[in-house]
């Protein structure tokens, strides 16, 4: 296994390892537990973005049409991960009567979705800045017969149109739209 690889692996351990340490932290209500796993997992997430130079991994958003790939805002998975320990928490608070817990899957919850809209706003706002500036970038490049300068604006268009339809269909998905 190269050392590349290796990386890898020890980034996704330690994203998973931090995940589960924040929910853990979550549900028993333990904040230090809980910013214990968030350290790890953005550990983790550092690690694997210096061993991607070429590519980034993580969630993306995609255009069918032009095969373009976004990296989606780490806002959109974040809160909906938090939409999903919320509801957990509020599941078992409810399931063993305890207020304070199903209180704070809601708050959770809520807080989670707020989040999430922000990331796919952020989205949709810089997908349709991206497109319009890759659009005439190109147009201009064209003019000049600069075909590098064209080429890098057609790419700058086409990852903020898979970026906007993203937002977008994220949203569509989530009825906010």
């Amino acid at each position: 296994m190269s050392d590349g690889n290796a990386s890898t692996l020890g980034s996704y351990v330690n994203q998973a390892s931090g995940m589960a340490q924040r929910a853990y932290g979550a549900v028993t209500g333990d904040s230090s537990t809980q910013g214990q796993g968030e350290a790890a997992q953005e550990q983790g997430k550092a690690q694997n973005e210096a061993s991607h130079t070429a590519a980034k991994l993580g969630p993306i958003s995609g255009d069918p049409n032009t095969g373009a790939v976004a990296q989606d805002d780490p806002n959109r998975p974040s809160g909906s991960w938090d939409q999903t320990l919320g509801s957990a928490k509020e599941s078992l608070g409810n399931m063993i009567g305890n207020e304070n817990l199903r209180r704070s899957g809601v708050e959770q919850n809520a807080a989670g979705k707020e989040q999430e809209a922000k990331g796919q706003l952020k989205d949709f706002g810089a997908g349709v800045q991206n497109r319009a500036q890759g659009a005439l970038g190109s147009i201009g490049a064209a003019v000049s017969g600069d075909r590098e300068q064209e080429e890098k604006f057609r790419d700058m268009h086409d990852e903020g149109k898979a970026r906007q339809r993203g937002a977008e269909a994220d949203m569509a998905k989530k009825g906010g739209y």
